[in-house]
């Protein structure tokens, strides 16, 4: 899909509503990741049926060195429980509401409290990704945020393997060592940066996400190298429960179209299955125009989801 207008203030910018009582709200502390988490597993199992984030993505994200988490979020709580939650750091928002308690207007107030939190940062505008036809999908776009980007969740469906793609002589796979890990970031973010619309990542901030996250193992940041141990592409793979999945892979500019990414995706799952996972995803969005990529080596949509925004 083909990115739209974001519209501005006039088009869903206005300030919303008070909460209704009895709710009430106040700032995130590292210790709602859990209620957080159940949150947000509680909304993505109603919308598309599997439970996408863990606690881990939240613990990882909200320790980054540069982030502010109380100057950047806010909670809904009925009573003592979470009902909502949203945050935005600069452009990139997230928001949940529980299934329980929609339809009492948390959701367009915290639209409207993500667009304050992003502003106050100094944001041109604010989205978040909602699965398409979803209820925060139809509110969003009833609010006035137009799609900026598609993104798709692909699975490899069981009993299949993305086909072997020999490397070039000298050339493997392997664990990333400690002392590459700033090439990796460098080459990741060089990769990335090519379409994403936003600042370089700090080091500090990508050893917070990916190296100090819960759970990290050394085999979790895959590289390939050629015979003189140069980095020619990196990925890095998580094990959620029975799902191998890749959260980033790239490949230096200067060396595509050599079949490395596909090799990397390869070793990703294979190591992920002989960890324990029985299932091997990942996410792609439009921007990149690798959806075709995945597709051809066998990998199928499981869920679409659509990036929206809103100008401020």
């Amino acid at each position: 899909m083909s990115a739209t207008t974001v519209p501005g203030p006039a088009d869903g910018g206005s300030p919303s509503a008070p909460l209704p009582v009895p709710l009430t709200s106040r700032p995130l502390t590292m210790a709602d990741s859990r209620a957080v988490f159940e949150l947000m597993a509680a909304q993505e199992l109603a919308d598309v049926g599997e439970v996408v984030i863990e606690e881990a993505d939240l613990v990882a994200d909200w320790q980054r060195p540069s982030h502010d988490l109380a100057a950047s979020s806010v909670a809904v709580l009925d009573g003592e429980r979470m009902v909502g939650y949203a945050e935005a750091d600069g452009e990139r928002g997230d928001a949940a509401v529980h299934p329980d308690h929609r339809g009492r207007g948390i959701g367009t107030w915290l639209a409207h409290r993500m667009q304050d939190l992003a502003r106050a940062q100094g944001a041109r505008r604010v989205g978040m990704p909602v699965p398409e036809g979803s209820p925060g999908d139809r509110l969003l776009a009833s609010l006035g945020y137009g799609v900026r980007w598609t993104s798709w969740v692909l699975q490899l469906p069981p009993g299949a393997r993305v086909p072997e793609r020999p490397l070039p002589p000298g050339h493997r796979v392997r664990s990333a060592r400690e002392d590459e890990r700033r090439a990796c970031w460098t080459l990741l973010e060089d990769a990335f940066l090519e379409w994403a619309e936003r600042e370089r990542e700090s080091f500090a901030d990508w050893t917070a996400r990916v190296t100090e996250r819960p759970g990290f193992e050394p085999w979790h940041l895959r590289v390939v190298v050629d015979a003189e141990d140069r980095l020619l592409g990196c990925a890095v793979v998580l094990l959620a429960g029975d799902c191998g999945y890749i959260d980033r892979l790239a490949t230096r500019r200067d060396q595509r179209g050599r079949g490395l990414a596909q090799a990397l995706l390869v070793d990703a799952f294979a190591e992920a299955r002989a960890h324990g996972a029985t299932r091997s995803e990942l996410a792609t969005d439009s921007r990149t125009g690798a959806l075709g990529l995945y597709e051809r080596v066998g990998m199928v949509v499981t869920s679409t989801w659509l990036h929206r925004a809103i100008g401020l």
